[in-house]
């Protein structure tokens, strides 16, 4: 099982520490992937992933990037395009693409958009979203897309939608820190009898009074489910970066 880290506004060493800074320590200490999630209206800074994901793209060359969710609802799709384009100019075919509807109501209500509606706007900003993605055009809109294939998207979701991870994407992240242990196990069965590909459990908090041996097994039971990888997320005070990543 492959591990990754979420880019959060801070590092667990050294609070003072750049973006920058960050993603090199990430990757020095042997984790593979590097995400960096939607997040705003919550009360808590989170840098804004796009911008996040082109610093980790300029000093690591070799790292799989992710945005691990963007809310789509609460973008317009071409603008969202433009902007994942504009990240691919950056960091070429590493990212990957994580959606979702969003699940945090301050969010929606910070930009003063339908929380109710979110699901069927996500699908619905879906198809221009990829056609802009795959060749620059949608309907009456044009953007010059960069030569290769669009980024995988992956779906962020719960419930009766993990089937439709398997339909329309391509793969599933699933949140460690909304889901428990049982609820991860049951949904990635669905996946893979629905004959789902990659599958990443992100959002895994390391805090300062986190139990290594606890997170040994906590791993090795997602591991155990056939997850492909799992995303730690760091907070103030947590353990080091290579004594987390020795655990896997």
């Amino acid at each position: 099982m492959r591990m990754g880290a979420v880019l959060v506004p801070f590092s667990p060493e050294r609070p003072d520490w750049s973006l920058a800074d960050r993603a090199r320590r990430y990757a020095d200490a042997g984790f593979t992937s590097l995400w960096a999630a939607s997040s705003i209206g919550r009360g808590v800074f989170m840098v804004d992933p796009f911008v996040a994901l082109t610093v980790a793209a300029s000093v690591t060359p070799e790292v799989e990037l992710g945005t691990g969710i963007i809310q789509v609802p609460l973008h317009h799709p071409v603008e969202l395009a433009h902007r994942v384009l504009s990240l691919v100019e950056v960091c070429g075919d590493r990212l990957i693409l994580g959606v979702g509807a969003g699940s945090s109501e301050a969010d929606f209500a910070a930009l003063q958009r339908d929380y109710s509606g979110r699901l069927k706007a996500l699908h619905r900003d879906l198809a221009p979203l990829r056609g802009l993605l795959r060749t620059g055009q949608w309907g009456d809109v044009t953007l010059n897309p960069i030569p290769g294939p669009a980024p995988p998207i992956f779906y962020g979701t719960w419930g009766g939608d993990i089937e439709r991870a398997v339909r329309e994407f391509d793969g599933w992240i699933a949140s460690a820190r909304f889901g428990q242990a049982q609820q991860l196990e049951v949904g990635l069965k669905r996946y893979r009898a629905a004959g789902g590909r990659r599958a990443i459990v992100t959002t895994i908090i390391v805090s300062a009074d986190t139990d290594l041996g606890q997170l040994r097994a906590r791993l090795q039971q997602y591991a155990d489910y056939g997850f492909d990888d799992a995303v730690i997320m760091f907070m103030p005070g947590a353990p080091g970066l290579e004594r987390v990543r020795a655990l896997a």
